[in-house]
């Protein structure tokens, strides 16, 4: 089944916990600590495949999760690293963050990764807080969490040449003729319920790939009929065979009706080079109409070909026009390296809402990121929060705002009480 859109979750692995542990050894009774390091959580990584064409293979799986880095371990022993998460996806892959509605990654070329969400590093063992005067330090770290995300993926189909035109005007028949592909074909509009692609051989050393798209109704591009579901498909070709049904009532209506609705979808596709093509003039009242047809479309600076895909009439040389036409048009840049998206926040920022009379809640990225990496059993991790907590501004501000003895603090889920 051909699938091309998509909402999954995901998530990176949590940062190892840091070690609290001191040397205990013969001969050394006095062993300092040696607390080792967490390892780092793995990252979720979208990673193109050339081989992949829909995005069918999350229908059974939309939950992806890297693994989490492991603790540090005693003799400064740092723990192992996560595995990455690397997601499999078709070229034309375009990630969007559902809760935001932001770009995070357009993937086109064969081997493109993208790291979507970054694995939590590892927490410091008590090794590293150490000094002259605190010898031997119950303080750690434990593991930065894990970033999640929920996603929709959306495939765009990366073909040279997109083949368009009103439902039944034998754009399957057409793609089956020029390529190896093998579109279901049937007497009744829309047999076609998905896009299909094909790959047409010019000459030994040149190949340009097709995309048969669906018909189009009158409201496409408002989601009438099979809708803009697969009139986005068309954004990534660079020439269209716009092909007309010629046992059509008014031919000339058909070809405005397809590129209103290009039009109003997208204003770029209008502008694309377009080979105009009357099918089934296999037919006698086709071959009638052609000439007065032709003239009419000249008078639009459009030179009309006939065709009949079924017989497989004029099809070579509709595909040498297309190829030309795409020989003279212009490649569009495709950036190689698209940063991920992250909202330039101040992490150090913070905000304090009142819950009740003796209720408190602190939110902030950097001071819930401090709290879910404490721990709260050693006291030396507890006074290193509280010194954060100074540091940040945040005890001045819940003193200004009327904190007193004994209320309660929320910082994540975390529960804390207040004392002066």
């Amino acid at each position: 089944m051909f699938i091309d859109q998509v909402n999954i979750y995901v998530r990176s692995g949590k940062g190892g916990d840091g070690m609290v542990h001191f040397r205990r050894e013969k001969y050394e009774p006095r062993g300092g600590p040696d607390g080792g390091d967490g390892g780092k959580g793995g990252d979720v990584i979208f990673e193109v495949k050339p081989t992949l064409n829909t995005l069918s293979s999350f229908r059974q799986n939309q939950k992806f999760s890297a693994e989490n880095g492991a603790n540090g371990g005693p003799s400064q022993r740092t723990g192992r690293n996560g595995r990455d998460r690397i997601i499999p996806v078709p070229p034309g892959t375009i990630i969007f963050d559902i809760e935001s509605g932001i770009l995070l990654g357009d993937l086109t070329q064969p081997g493109q990764k993208r790291i979507i969400c970054r694995g939590g590093r590892g927490g410091r063992g008590n090794q590293h807080f150490a000094t002259s005067r605190n010898q031997a330090p119950r303080t750690a770290e434990r593991g930065e969490p894990f970033e999640e995300k929920e996603l929709r993926l959306e495939l765009r189909l990366i073909a040279d040449i997109g083949i368009i035109g009103m439902p039944n005007a034998g754009k399957s028949t057409l793609l089956t003729a020029l390529t190896n592909a093998k579109p279901k074909i049937g007497d009744y509009p829309f047999t076609t319920l998905q896009p299909n692609l094909g790959v047409a051989r010019i000459d030994d050393d040149t190949t340009t790939v097709l995309a048969d798209i669906p018909g189009l109704i009158e409201g496409a591009h408002a989601g009438a009929g099979l809708g803009h579901d697969f009139l986005r498909h068309i954004q990534r070709t660079r020439v269209l065979i716009h092909l007309i049904d010629g046992l059509s009532a008014d031919p000339m209506a058909d070809f405005s009706q397809v590129n209103n609705e290009l039009a109003l979808f997208d204003p770029n596709l209008a502008k694309k080079p377009q080979i105009v093509a009357l099918n089934k003039t296999d037919q006698p009242q086709v071959r009638e109409r052609f000439g007065d047809l032709q003239k009419k479309f000249k008078k639009l600076k459009i030179d009309l070909q006939p065709l009949s895909a079924i017989a497989r009439r004029n099809t070579k040389d509709l595909l040498i026009a297309a190829v030309q036409k795409l020989e003279e048009t212009p490649v569009l840049p495709v950036e190689e390296s698209l940063p991920v998206y992250r909202p330039e926040l101040d992490a150090n920022q913070f905000e304090i809402r009142r819950m009740g009379s003796d209720k408190w809640r602190v939110s902030g990225i950097a001071i819930e990121r401090s709290a879910k990496m404490t721990y709260w059993e050693h006291h030396g991790s507890v006074r290193r929060f509280q010194n954060l907590m100074r540091k940040l501004g945040v005890d001045e501000a819940l003193r200004k705002a009327g904190i007193r003895e004994g209320d309660t603090v929320y910082v994540g889920e975390f529960e804390l009480e207040w004392q002066e």
